[in-house]
């Protein structure tokens, strides 16, 4: 996925709900400054053009996104890995699972592990879909980043049919990191790279082989890209890795804080860059992402608490920023959040749905 120049934000944020989609239009050239400026999204939501369409979208968890044919598919977080379809992006409709049954190995190498399958990444590679996915267990970094294969993800074909590739790569208790939460980039000269990891020592990176979409050495070289402190309440609280290609530079984006929370949630996206697929990634101060840097793109505000775990989806001339967040009027449930990125003069990503809001 790389990514091009700015897009004409005509329409900058889609909202998705249950049982409705808000398509979120901004402009602020006449806006009043008290309702530009306050610290509730909501408020700032109100003077939108915000047009609910229907759907049978329900909670939705680390989500990525991809396009075949005329037909855009969510995957995210789930039993089998969840998948949700949409002609517009804003009418989404349940489309089952990836996967109908458990896949074996992963109960077997993962104690504790069911068929509940974490943050899913969707690439396409060899003429073969290839989807990447998190086995483990809530706050253990006994994990494993497991690999399936199709001809396509549309369901409705005879040829469909996702064949499981078993192990990428994996982590062990002796190990200071956590393999969940993969990316697959691809640098400037076509080669693949896959991103991963959760709290302990940070966000790792790993050498691809294109031809497998296996670590491209039997002992892979880890690259470390970011990390948090991790004592006090912070607990090296950083995850989901996310890497685009952007004119010069490599964007890494990653979670901060806290997920699955609900309302409570303090989750947040930030974003750094580097020239280099392997760093350092800057923040727009110039902090080092592996010292904490990080500038914050993503935050909660008014009814969306605990925005994270994103993906980017590049359309067009459009960049697309695909994320959850708990929603406040439904108990804290997980929605999907679609949104048109901005590229700012320096070249830095921007979220129109944070536009005037003051953190």
């Amino acid at each position: 996925m790389t990514i091009s120049s700015t897009a004409v934000l005509t329409f900058a944020a889609i909202s998705l709900t249950f049982a409705s989609v808000g398509f979120v239009g901004r402009s602020h050239a006449n806006t009043a400054p008290d309702i530009c400026g306050c610290a509730k999204q909501e408020q700032h939501e109100s003077v939108q053009d915000v047009a609910p369409v229907g759907g049978t979208m329900g909670r939705v968890h680390d989500p990525v996104m991809t396009k075949e044919g005329g037909t855009y598919y969510v995957f995210s977080t789930g039993p089998g890995i969840t998948v949700h379809t949409s002609k517009d992006m804003r009418t989404w409709q349940r489309a089952g699972r990836a996967f109908d049954k458990p896949i074996p190995w992963t109960s077997t190498t993962i104690p504790g592990s069911t068929d509940f399958y974490w943050a899913p990444d969707i690439s396409r590679s060899n003429g073969r879909w290839r989807l990447y996915y998190s086995v483990s267990t809530f706050g253990r970094n006994r994990s494993a980043i497991g690999l399936a294969t199709n001809a396509t993800v549309d369901s409705t074909r005879p040829d469909y049919a996702w064949k499981d590739e078993g192990i990428v790569f994996e982590s062990h208790p002796s190990d200071d990191f956590n393999a969940i939460d993969p990316n697959v980039a691809t640098d400037a000269k076509g080669q693949p790279w896959l991103a991963f990891g959760s709290f302990w020592s940070g966000i790792k990176l790993m050498r691809l082989d294109p031809k497998t979409g296996r670590p491209a050495e039997v002992t892979p070289k880890i690259f470390s890209l970011a990390s948090r402190p991790r004592g006090g309440e912070i607990r090296g609280a950083i995850e989901a890795p996310f890497i685009i290609r952007h004119g010069r530079y490599y964007y890494l984006f990653a979670s901060f804080d806290f997920c699955c929370r609900g309302v409570n949630s303090t989750y947040n996206v930030r974003v750094g860059r580097s020239k280099a697929i392997t760093g350092p990634y800057l923040d727009r101060d110039g902090v080092n992402m592996m010292d904490g840097g990080g500038t914050k793109l993503l935050w909660g505000a008014g009814r969306w608490r605990g925005p994270g775990h994103n993906a980017v989806f590049h359309a067009g001339n459009t960049d697309w920023l695909v994320y959850h967040a708990y929603d406040t009027e439904d108990r804290g449930a997980p929605k999907l959040r679609i949104e048109r990125i901005k590229w700012n003069a320096d070249g830095w990503p921007e979220a129109p749905s944070m536009a005037g809001i003051t953190d």
